[in-house]
Order: C-alpha cells, then structure tokens, then sequence
C-alpha cells in the first residue's frame, strides 16, 4: 500500500471519530434528567411588583348614564262631568261622558287653551292651585272661585273685584271666554228651568191666596164693623127704652178664623218667595266641574295621552308635564353619599353634544312616588346603618354598593333648547365632585397601605432594598390617590409597592 493511501485512510477515520464525538455532544445537550426538568420548571422566586410615582393634577368625577325626560309629570283627569251632568236630554247634555275631540301628544297648552271635548264641550285649560272639584255659578264663593276669577282677569275677560263670589260679572266673562273658544257656556239646564218655572209658579200661587184670604178678611171685617155699629144703636135705644143685649159669639169667631187664615197665606208667601230667591242666586251661566283643569304652572305639554276619540271620559286623560327638560338617572349609593344638591353637571348626548346641568334632587326627592316610598325605607336602613362609627359607615358603604340599593338622581337642565330633540334620549353624566390643587404626586390605590395603628404608608424600593414611607391620602380618582409624604422622602419616579 503506498504512503498515499495510507493518509487518505487515516482521515477518513479521524474524520469519523470527530463526527461521532460531535453528535454525541449534540444529543447530551439535548436530554436532561427528571431532576433538571424540574428545576428548570420551578418559577422564579417571588418579588415585589412596582410602580412609579407620578405628578400630574386629579379630578374625581361620578360617571353614570341618564335618559332627558320633560320635567314635573303629573296625571291628567277630569273632576267632573262636562255639561249639566244630571240626565240626558234631547240635545244630549248629561248623557255618557264620551270624548269627541280626543287630547293630542306633544302638544303645548297654555292658560284658556281647549285640551279635549267631550259631548261636543270644552275642556279648558287655567292656571290655578285649587283643583276644580264642583261646578261653579252664581251664588258660589269661595277660593276656587277666586282663582277663577283671576285667571278670567288674566284673560282680559273679568274687569271686577277679586272678590270669591260667583256674581253676574264673573257669568258673563265666562260666557265671553267660552264665545272666544267657539263655544257656548253651559245655560241652566231643562231640569233647571221646569224647578224654576214650579217656583215661579209656588210664588204666584202663594200671592193669588193672600188676596183672596185679605178680600175675603176685609169683607168679613166690614160686616163685622156695621153689625157692632147696629148692635150699639140698638143697645142704646134698648137702653133708652129699660131693656138689655148681649155680643154677637159667632161675629167674634169668624174675624179669629180669618186672622188665622190671613197669616198663613202671608207666610206661605214668604217661604215660596225664599224658595226662588235660593234657587235664583245658582241659576245661570255656570262652569261645569269637568270643563275647567287647574294647573299649578302654565305652559304644560301632553306628553302621553291614554285616550282616543269615541272613549268615555271616566278615568286618567294621559301625563302632562312642563315644557322644561330634566335628567333622570341612577348611581350606586356609595356614589350618591359624594353628591350634594347645586353640583354642576356635564351632561353628553351620544352625537358628541354637551349641556350643562345641575343636580336638583337626590333619593326619594327626585323618585317617583312609588320609587320614593322604597326610598325612604332605603334611607331609614341607611340611617340605622350609620349609628355608630366605623361599623356604622362600613355597613352603609356595603348597602350602598349593593345592586339592589340604587339611588335615584335627577338633574335640571337651565338651558333645555340645548337638548332639544332629545327627550328619552340617553345621555352621559359626568358630576365633578373634586379636583386637586394643581399637580400632585399620585399613586396607585394598591400601593395604599394601613398599620394596625391607623398610620397610613406606601413602600418605596431601592437599590433593591424596601422602606416604608409614611404619607397623608388626599383626593382620589381613576383609581389613584394624591399622597403627601409625611415621614421620609417621596418623589416622582421613585418605585412604590402595589403587589407581589
């Protein structure tokens, strides 16, 4: 073999050897024991979690979302009957209350206005205090006819006294009013007129039999007179001649029955004249209890209408309310204990849109009447809640964050035409319940840390080592807190403790 060969030989093997080794090396990389597995599974020891300490300003804020309602809802229902009520009649008048003119929704009324009809009569509109709760005509007095009066003044239809008596001069500015709405004010009804005309007739009666009793008693009077004027000549020529007369019993009789007689026509008379004249001081032009609707504040808008054309009066009409705007919202009870009546309010529609407003009523003042009965009870556990110190506020702060325990908000709008076109809207509500005095050091409300003896402290890492650093706690919002250091050194960027 040559010398060549025997080279070529050797490489070969050599190189053989090399890649063996390699791939030995290679494959014991790549196995480890259970033990190393293991090891190299096992998580890193633990440390502290940190954040920097930050300077900026901080405004807290309640965030809650309301829905624009048109503001001071009340029910509307009619008092009363329109027309005479009584019975029906030929024309109709007293028949079944039935709505001929059925109310419109959104519609604005203001003082004289007509909301309905009903049997083909008005229902008007008056601003007023005293619900309507009786017709009123002459004879009748009191406030209600007081204010009725000075909403017909208001009108320019009653120049008279504000006097609260129901006379000729309020009767005709209601029968103007009426003539000015296209209608004609309610006239005494035909039952009205037949008890008149039986009074009239009582009157009369009673009249005709005092001149019969007076003819018959003058008549009866003057015989009388010339019996006893023949009696005492007589007497005086019997005398005259020795002999004697008695008096006429039965002349004495008679003037006694008449006398009787003469007085109870006289007081037959005044009891038909004292009929007629009561009855005469309610006769004529009157306002029927159902035609009149007081309300407190004018204008108001019909805002829901429950009735239509055809159905009967009896019952609830719909909702009014003012014209005015309002936000209605709820916010959980650990909010509403930071909020006070007067607080400004942001308020955002969903197009991007912003009015200012301000909060006018917490809790039940601001629920309906159903929801601020519940209210009350809520605030009556929260006042039992709070009796005593910090249990008392723990157990307040539980209920208040409770689900179940919302508390009800409602927010006025001073400016309504800038929601205008929002009503039932939904909108947000942003209530600024504080801000900080400029830039601040801020840190997270994890980082917050309280001692068994009620000091409060952040732990600051550095250089790897921990300290506690007393602090004050002031403003907190977006889950910061302002802190002040009041034992040792805190400033921006150092590292504070907020978990492991």
């Amino acid at each position: 073999m040559s010398r060549f060969s025997s080279r070529k030989h050797l490489g070969a093997l050599v190189g053989a050897v090399v890649l063996v080794g390699a791939g030995g090396w290679i494959a014991g990389t790549q196995v480890r024991s259970p033990a190393d597995a293991a090891a190299a599974h096992t998580a890193p020891k633990a440390g502290p979690v940190t954040v920097a300490v930050q300077r900026q300003s901080l405004t807290a804020t309640v965030v809650a979302s309301g829905s624009v309602e048109f503001a001071s809802p009340r029910p509307l229902a009619l008092a009363g009957a329109v027309g005479t009520g009584a019975s029906a009649t030929a024309g109709g008048e007293g028949a079944e209350q039935r709505i001929t003119k059925a109310p419109v929704a959104g519609t604005k009324v203001k003082e004289g206005d007509v909301l309905m009809a009903v049997n083909g009569r008005p229902v008007l509109a008056l601003s007023g205090t005293v619900p309507m709760y009786r017709a009123l005509g002459p004879g009748a007095s009191g406030d209600d006819v007081k204010q009725l009066q000075k909403a017909l003044h208001r009108l320019g239809f009653f120049s008279g006294s504000i006097s609260g008596n129901y006379g000729q001069g309020t009767a005709s500015a209601v029968t103007s009013w009426y003539t000015s709405k296209g209608y004609e004010a309610q006239k005494p009804s035909a039952d009205d007129e037949q008890q008149l005309g039986q009074l009239q007739q009582a009157v009369s009666a009673a009249q005709q039999t005092l001149l019969t009793t007076n003819s018959t008693s003058g008549s009866s009077g003057d015989e009388t007179e010339t019996g006893t004027a023949a009696g005492t000549d007589a007497g005086t020529d019997a005398g005259a001649s020795g002999s004697t007369s008695s008096p006429n019993p039965q002349s004495s009789t008679d003037a006694q029955i008449h006398q009787l007689q003469l007085e109870s026509a006289r007081k037959a008379l005044n009891m038909a004249n004292a009929a007629l004249s009561t009855f005469q001081a309610s006769y004529g032009t009157k306002v029927p209890a159902g035609e009149v609707v007081f309300f407190p504040k004018l204008p108001v808008r019909l805002n829901k209408v429950t009735v239509k054309t055809g159905d009967t009066a009896s019952g609830p009409i719909g909702t009014v309310t003012s014209s005015d705007l309002e936000v209605q919202a709820v916010v959980p009870g650990a909010d509403a204990e930071l909020l006070r009546k007067g607080m400004a309010v942001e308020l955002t529609t969903t197009d991007g849109k912003k009015a200012a407003g301000t909060v006018s009523a917490l809790g039940a003042d601001a629920a309906s009447s159903t929801t601020a009965a519940t209210g009350s009870g809520d605030d009556s556990e929260g006042s039992t809640g709070t009796t005593s110190g910090d249990t008392g506020s723990e157990s307040a702060g539980t209920s208040a964050t409770d689900s179940s325990a919302p508390v009800q908000l409602r927010i006025s709008v001073p400016n309504s035409g800038e929601l205008a076109d929002e009503a039932e809207a939904a909108v947000k509500v942003t209530i600024k319940i504080g801000a900080s005095d400029g830039k601040v050091l801020v840190v997270p409300l994890a980082a917050i840390r309280t001692s068994s003896d009620g000091k409060v402290r952040v732990q600051v890492e550095r250089g790897g080592r921990l300290s506690d650093v007393h602090v004050t706690v002031g403003l907190s919002a977006a889950g910061l807190v302002e802190v002040k250091p009041t034992g040792g050194t805190l400033e921006q960027g150092d590292k504070v403790v907020v978990g492991e």
